[in-house]
Formats: structure tokens, sequence, C-alpha cells
């Protein structure tokens, strides 16, 4: 298949033909058909980020198809359309795995950084992170949602029933959590 892959810290990425991954237990092969960029993936290149896996397959905003289920996994059929986002494995038995606080996992690995990402025509991933996308938002509209979406979707939900919301700061998920609001008033 085709991807873009990171390299070397600096260094633009490059096409290549790498082998096609194949699901294992309890994860999802999905046929990207969107992969949207984030700052986060800019950190990466630029070498902001420590140590991250090399050669790498960056992506973590990702949109597709699935293509192939691994044992051990439910909740999913083929063909089912699935987002892929940042958060990509976790232990499952830490303290914060258990309280239902994953994204605190000390052993957690990310999507386009220690876990190959969607710059590819397939990527695998955990089907513990995977969440059935409906079909009336497009694939590129949706894309971001799943990362700046998430983070501000989560403190919007915190504001319940509210009949005004401040929102400040950070840029993206800011910008599209105003549209969530006007969208959903």
């Amino acid at each position: 298949m085709r991807a873009m892959v990171f390299e070397k810290t600096g260094t633009r990425l490059v096409l290549r033909d790498v082998p096609k991954p194949k699901s294992g237990s309890g994860q999802l092969l999905v046929r990207v058909n969107a992969c949207a960029v984030c700052r986060t993936d800019l950190h990466v290149v630029d070498g902001e980020l420590p140590d991250p896996k090399l050669p790498l397959i960056l992506g973590h905003q990702i949109v597709g198809r699935v293509e192939q289920i691994g044992a051990n996994t439910g909740g999913f059929s083929m063909g089912d359309r699935v987002g892929i986002p940042w958060l990509g494995w976790t232990d499952g038995d830490c303290a914060y795995c258990r309280s239902n606080r994953e994204n605190l996992c000390d052993r957690a690995k990310f999507t386009g950084y220690n876990i190959d990402g969607g710059y590819a025509e397939f990527t695998v991933a955990d089907a513990r992170y995977c969440f059935h996308l409906p079909d009336e938002y497009n694939d590129v509209d949706a894309a971001p949602l799943l990362c700046a979406g998430m983070l501000g979707y989560r403190s919007y939900r915190k504001a319940g029933d509210a009949h005004r919301l401040g929102i400040y700061g950070f840029g993206n998920a800011a910008h599209l959590i105003a549209q969530v609001a006007r969208y959903e008033k």
C-alpha cells in the first residue's frame, strides 16, 4: 500500500510502498477515506515531541471503512464507517483505565506517534478506540472532529443546558465547538 512515511526528525514525509497491515486480536483494519492534518503532526515532524516510533505513518484524525475484523473484536461489521482518534491503545488495567480515564494511562500509545496512523491507504486500530460515525457528515468534515472536536466536546457537554456559552483559547477546539453550539441551538 502507499503511505506517507516520516523517517527522521526535521525531514519531509516520503511516499513509500509499505506492507498492508493486518488486524490482530481486538483490532480493525480500516481503509482510510480521509485523515486531517493536526498541529500535533507538525510537532512530531519538528522533533517537539520526544521519541516517536520511526519510521512512522503520521495522522490521527482518521475516517474510513472497516475492511477486516480481528479476533475478539465485537461491535463492528465489515463496511462500518469509523473514526480513529489520537488515543490508540491503553493497558486497560491501571487505575486510570479502570475508572474510565484512559487518556491518563501511563502506558498509553497514540495513533500517528507510537502507532502507525492514517496517512496511508489502510491502518490498523484498537477497536476499543474506534467510533462509529454517522453518514450525515462527509469524511473530510468529520476527520477534524476526532481530535480538536473531541477535546472541545468534552467541555461543551459539561456546560449542560446553559443558555450562554463562553469559549476562549485553544484555537481549533474552540472554533469547532462554536460551530457545534450554533448547530444545536
